[in-house]
């Protein structure tokens, strides 16, 4: 049997990825990364900001589709999933990439925002895999992979839905594992420790708490979204058949300090 492991299984040659929130920062990486392993792509963008993206995956000589879509709209889920299979026929890994956050103090907080960053950080995920999960199981295989956070482990400060959404994603990746790794259907997710993003912009000009991250982190930088991209290519492909409901932190360490 050893002698059957090659770095074929790493390939992703043939394989159709959805990628939400594919077009800028940790997504737009996980869509190249893909590329590069050879799979095609289906990218849902709430906007038409899709050129680069675009650019940088025929590049590689690699399909790519873009479809704009409200995944906070059940009937946009429904359109999504069509879409994908209308355009490649099969759906081989999604990953519930797209997400928001909103920072305010608790004693601040407003329903609005609650409401906003749950609906797409967790209300999209359960309802976009369960409807990518029932094609996987008619196609006898399949990979979501989620996107968790260091705050599906910590409380955070000044983000409450987006820490409760979290650790959501953290449960529904380990329950949809449980049922459906019987069916050759691999769930995890990925957490993300501090990236480069839009997302943490406002963070890392603050000087005071940018210097309080560095400092906790062992490996002394913030991540580039280039970091992420070969956890999502390893989890997407044959290598990674025989994990299920892992939650695999890229965080240079934070979590162990």
């Amino acid at each position: 049997m050893l002698d059957e492991f090659s770095m074929d299984f790493f390939s992703l040659k043939g394989k159709v990825a959805i990628v939400t929130g594919g077009n800028t920062g940790l997504g737009q990486g996980y869509v190249v990364a893909f590329a590069k392993a050879g799979a095609d792509l289906f990218v849902v963008t709430y906007d038409n900001d899709w050129e680069e993206t675009r650019k940088l995956v025929e590049k590689e000589g690699r399909k790519i589709h873009f479809f704009q879509a409200d995944l906070t709209k059940r009937d946009d889920i429904r359109k999504t999933v069509k879409e994908c299979m209308d355009v490649y026929g099969h759906i081989d890994i999604l990953v519930n990439n797209a997400g928001t956050i909103r920072r305010a103090p608790l004693l601040e907080y407003k329903d609005e925002d609650w409401d906003a960053v749950m609906a797409i950080n967790i209300d999209a995920v359960y309802h976009l895999s369960q409807d990518v999960a029932k094609i996987m199981v008619e196609q006898g295989h399949g990979k979501i992979i989620n996107i968790a956070s260091m705050l599906s482990f910590q409380g955070g400060k000044f983000v409450p839905p987006y820490t409760a959404s979290k650790h959501a994603v953290a449960g529904i990746t380990k329950a949809f594992a449980n049922e459906l790794a019987c069916k050759n259907i691999q769930v995890n997710a990925i957490a993300p420790g501090y990236i480069k993003t839009a997302n943490t912009a406002p963070i890392r000009a603050d000087k005071v708490r940018n210097a309080e991250i560095l400092g906790r982190i062992p490996a002394a930088r913030w991540a580039e979204p280039f970091d992420l991209m070969g956890t999502a290519v390893f989890l997407a492909s044959r290598a990674a058949d025989y994990v299920n409901g892992h939650i695999l932190a890229v965080d240079g360490g934070w979590l162990v300090r």
